[in-house]
């Protein structure tokens, strides 16, 4: 059954190429509080209660209240890189098992455990300086870029709580083929694609607001 095998959060700043960052996330192992934190810039900042978001400019705010990357791609970097990953090493909130986060769709939606938390798929991750000073790779945007796989950001619907070993239901898909892949692909490296994202009404509005202003370009 697909469930969040570990549950992050981050409880100190990480020294990141822009000031304090709340990027490293470690393991947890009690209940926690998951809500909408409202606005980026004035609102609590990310999803998890106790959980740091260090740069409001970019990260943090209801469209990116919780990140979840996949065990299985974490698997498939340690292949690549000959490296132990540990849960979180990502910036990940959600280290998913069993779920595939690449192929979910913009708009689909998650309950995660038994205590009503339903969240919204609303946009993938975009590699940043922080990621590559915290893994301390030379050229990893664009290695991480060129594979494919970014993890999801999503919303909260429905507030509730997470625990490590919650299972993960998908209990609606919309009726479009925007995946996290394709939204990831069109900003990323294949703008031919701009257009077809926008189908996608739960498209986090920065992300669709991006997408526009290149097609205008």
């Amino acid at each position: 059954m697909p469930r969040v095998l570990s549950v992050n959060i981050a409880t100190h700043h990480f020294d990141g190429p822009n000031g304090p960052s709340g990027f490293d996330k470690r393991p947890v192992t009690e209940t926690i509080a998951v809500s909408a934190p409202g606005d980026r810039r004035t609102g609590r900042g990310g999803g998890l209660a106790g959980d740091i978001i260090g740069n409001r400019k970019f990260h943090g705010g209801d469209d990116q209240a919780v990140y979840a990357y996949a065990r299985e791609d974490l698997d498939y970097w340690e292949g690549r890189l000959d490296r132990t990953l540990t849960p979180g090493m990502f910036g990940e909130n959600f280290t998913t098992e069993g779920i595939d986060v690449t192929g979910a769709l913009i708009g689909e939606r998650w309950r995660v455990g038994s205590d009503g938390l339903v969240l919204e798929v609303s946009r993938p991750r975009t590699p940043c300086k922080t990621f590559v000073k915290f893994l301390g790779i030379r050229g990893w945007m664009g290695t991480f870029t060129a594979a494919g796989r970014p993890g999801a950001y999503l919303r909260v619907i429905t507030p509730g709580s997470v625990r490590p070993g919650d299972p993960v239901t998908v209990i609606d898909r919309p009726d479009h083929d925007v995946t996290i892949n394709k939204v990831f692909r069109a900003m990323m490296t294949e703008p031919e694609l701009l257009q077809e994202i926008l189908v996608a009404d739960a498209l986090a509005a920065e992300v669709a607001a991006k997408a526009r202003k290149r097609m205008a370009s």
